[in-house]
């Protein structure tokens, strides 16, 4: 391989604001929930590189397909792996796709096939893009992308209402929110020179457990619950994120209840190895044992997250208080906002 930009590349990043930016020069974008993945083809050749360096290609031999079929012959793409369902974007199907048995993923590339979106170029032919503005990429990006099922051009526009249109409507649909860059804006790797703007909202948990920091000192991330329509309480997902001080502390603060934790828990038979359990193997890490410490159901924590999926908080979620006004009882999925699926193919409707 023989390209002017060639791997590995750290992809250009954002940084979070809480609002749409508005002003000149900037082009709205909406964030997927997928792998953000590097291409570079040249000719026959064809790679898939991740943000943190490790290759995607054998995980996704339908994808390599279509960009053989799609993109120019010699060219560096900048975009995202993600898997379409009826209900909208899956991440947890595109996680299942990182097995180490070839066999295993043949048979999910043809029961649960991923697609890629494209909302960059970083070169082209022998033309370095890296320092040409973002317009213009954008611009010969539309021009070379091949009308190819599976692969896609990222939506844009310039009309923050758009943007802010997007943002609301399209969450049911699993998409992270929106991004905005400026037309003038040269592809600098791992800088965050964007802004995201992410859906975030609270929800009562019940503290069920936690897990030690990976150093061997104090609170590493809790363990939270929610209780469903029939009264059992279900494994939502974490809250973490401390600082060493506050991990010390949070373990003064738990020890109370972890006199006698599994009398009676209802996460006491977990065996570590269910899906979805806290003892369960991280899929990024199969060598990875998520082993955690139960603690009496009785703690209720106030914690920010951005959106659920499969019943479980898509990302890693952050405590904002503990709150002893709180039953544990009464930390139920109905508390927290249901946001309507949006038909994924709405959004794609060219440039506004």
């Amino acid at each position: 391989m023989d390209l002017p930009v060639m791997p590995p590349v750290r992809p250009m990043l954002a940084k979070v604001v809480h609002d749409v930016p508005r002003g000149p020069g900037l082009v709205y974008e909406p964030k997927w929930d997928g792998f953000r993945c590097v291409v570079f083809r040249d000719g026959a050749e064809l790679e898939l590189g991740s943000r943190n360096d490790r290759p995607l290609t054998r995980y996704f031999p339908e994808v390599v397909e279509l960009l053989a079929a799609g993109l120019p012959p010699r060219c560096v793409v900048d975009g995202e792996v993600v898997v379409v369902t009826p209900d909208g974007l899956s991440f947890d199907l595109l996680q299942l796709r990182l097995h180490p048995a070839a066999s295993r993923v043949r048979k999910l590339a043809a029961e649960t096939p991923a697609a890629f979106v494209a909302f960059d170029l970083l070169a082209l032919g022998d033309r370095d893009l890296t320092g040409v503005p973002f317009g213009e990429r954008r611009r010969l990006l539309e021009d070379v992308l091949g009308d190819v099922a599976g692969l896609h051009l990222t939506p844009a526009t310039t009309d923050p209402d758009v943007a802010g249109d997007w943002f609301t409507r399209f969450e049911g649909a699993g998409f992270d929110g929106v991004v905005a860059k400026r037309t003038d804006l040269p592809y600098e790797q791992d800088r965050r020179v964007m802004w995201k703007v992410k859906h975030e909202r609270t929800a009562d948990c019940v503290v069920a457990g936690f897990r030690t920091h990976k150093d061997g000192e104090g609170v590493g991330s809790l363990v939270l619950g929610l209780y469903d329509d029939g009264g059992e309480l279900r494994s939502v997902g974490v809250a973490s994120s401390f600082t060493a001080a506050r991990r010390r502390e949070l373990l003064d603060e738990l020890a109370p209840y972890r006199v006698d934790a599994l009398d009676g828990h209802p996460w006491a038979e977990w065996a570590g190895v269910e899906e979805g359990t806290p003892g369960a193997q991280s899929r990024w890490n199969p060598a990875k044992t998520l082993s955690w410490e139960p603690l009496r159901p009785e703690l209720v924590a106030e914690v920010r997250y951005e959106h659920l999926q499969a019943g479980r908080f898509r990302h890693t979620g952050r405590l904002v208080r503990f709150r002893p006004d709180r039953d544990p009882v009464s930390c139920t999925y109905a508390q927290l906002e249901e946001v309507p699926p949006a038909e994924l193919a709405a959004i794609f409707g060219g440039v506004s």
